[in-house]
């Protein structure tokens, strides 16, 4: 009887816990379907321990059946009742695994009747103590312990004497439901086992889905602020050509060259993302990242496009700065010249840097409301925000909005030390 179906693996829901061991255990479930109720669907496993329980239960019942007949004061009428009762009581094991209390409350009156009912109620017992809780077992055991000496007293064993039938009866019984428990315990710890497993497998698969989900933000981000002040570039100079068309022939060759090297740009920057995608290229790496150092190109290049900028940078040992803090600088400052390029056209941009070790380096762009009607351009907002949690993951905090004479100002505040 150890050899019993394991008890089904515990199905598992999108969005839900799954169920504790010690209810699967308690549980008559259909692992296929789902359907509470229904009894599994026996497997070749299943018939083979079945039939061996069966076995066991008729063996034990013969065995009761010499004890019967070998006594002298039974009448021939209870002796048959006897034997039909235990036939009856082996035919019922078959039902053992689906109503493992019905069949054990069943088999105590049934035993204290019929002895060669014995063999069936032992295997009530243990499949009881497996799958249901102690405190089934506790009274379905103790009402079987609480006959015994009234049975052996109505009904006295010729071999062994009265104490000695009531101590081994009892022993057994004892037996049987500990050997019971130990059964449940150790399929409760493998169910808890799996189920570990389970919830391990499951932390890992979401911890990876967020890095990627982080990943993929990251690379949306680079994305955002790589490309938006090289496109935004080509649309301005794009712009003047299309509404310029008689421009001195110096000036379209200026916004050519412009828009050719922007768009260079452009697709330099886009290589080294899509090369990040790959998992790096050789070539990625020759590629160095900018860092606050590259901030005068940048002032150059929105200068060159046009724009009126004026570059404040209080911070003398600029090779100090930590690359990665001197490259969120040069991402704010960069979107910052976008956003104003395409909200505040004409207007004076000022950049300012300043800080040291310890302090902290601190990002101020400002300009002033632009002069005449704006015409509308697209956007989603997602610049500022990239910002925002640009900052955040670097530590530092970043303040944005317009000021009282209708510019806007964004000031942002890097660790630095």
């Amino acid at each position: 009887m150890s050899g019993d179906k394991p008890v089904p693996e515990p199905p598992t829901f999108p969005g839900r816990s799954w169920l504790l061991p010690s209810a699967l255990l308690d549980a008559d479930h259909d692992p296929e379907n789902g359907h509470p109720g229904r009894p599994p669907k026996r497997t070749a496993r299943d018939w083979v321990v079945d039939f061996t329980c069966f076995l066991l239960a008729v063996f034990i019942g013969l065995l009761g059946v010499e004890t019967v007949r070998s006594e002298p004061d039974l009448p021939q009428a209870f002796a048959v009742v006897d034997q039909v009762l235990g036939a009856l009581a082996c035919a019922a094991v078959w039902l053992r695994r689906r109503w493992p209390v019905g069949l054990a409350v069943a088999m105590v009156p049934v035993c204290f009747v019929s002895n060669t009912a014995g063999g069936a109620g032992l295997v009530a017992l243990f499949t009881l103590t497996v799958h249901r809780p102690f405190r089934h077992v506790a009274w379905v055991a103790g009402a079987s312990v609480a006959l015994i000496p009234l049975f052996f007293w109505l009904r006295p064993d010729p071999e062994v004497s009265y104490p000695w039938a009531v101590f081994l009866a009892a022993l057994l019984t004892a037996a049987i439901v500990g050997w019971g428990m130990f059964v449940r315990s150790k399929r409760q710890l493998m169910l808890s086992f799996r189920d570990r497993a389970r919830r391990a497998e499951t932390e890992a698969a979401l911890r990876a889905e967020q890095a990627q989900r982080l990943a993929r933000e990251d690379i949306a981000r680079e994305m955002h602020d790589v490309l938006a002040h090289r496109l935004t570039l080509l649309s301005v100079h794009a712009g003047a050509l299309e509404f310029r068309p008689d421009a001195p022939q110096a000036e379209i060759a200026r916004a050519a060259g412009v828009i050719r090297e922007s768009a260079h740009e452009a697709l330099q920057d886009l290589r080294e993302i899509i090369g990040v995608l790959r998992a790096g290229e050789p070539d990625d790496a020759d590629r160095p990242q900018p860092t606050l150092a590259a901030l005068d190109t940048l002032v150059s290049e929105s200068r060159e496009a046009g724009m009126k900028v004026v570059l404040d940078h209080d911070v003398t040992d600029r090779a100090a700065v930590p690359a990665a803090v001197g490259r969120t600088a040069y991402r704010i400052a960069q979107e910052c010249l976008t956003n104003a390029r395409k909200h505040a056209p004409g207007a004076e941009v000022t950049v300012t840097v300043s800080g040291a070790p310890g302090d902290g380096l601190t990002v101020s762009v400002r300009n002033p409301p632009p002069s005449g009607e704006v015409p509308p351009v697209p956007g989603s907002g997602q610049g500022l925000i990239g910002l925002t949690e640009r900052a955040t993951l670097a530590g530092g905090r970043l303040d944005h909005g317009p000021d009282q004479d209708g510019g806007f100002g964004v000031r942002a505040w890097l660790p630095w030390g």
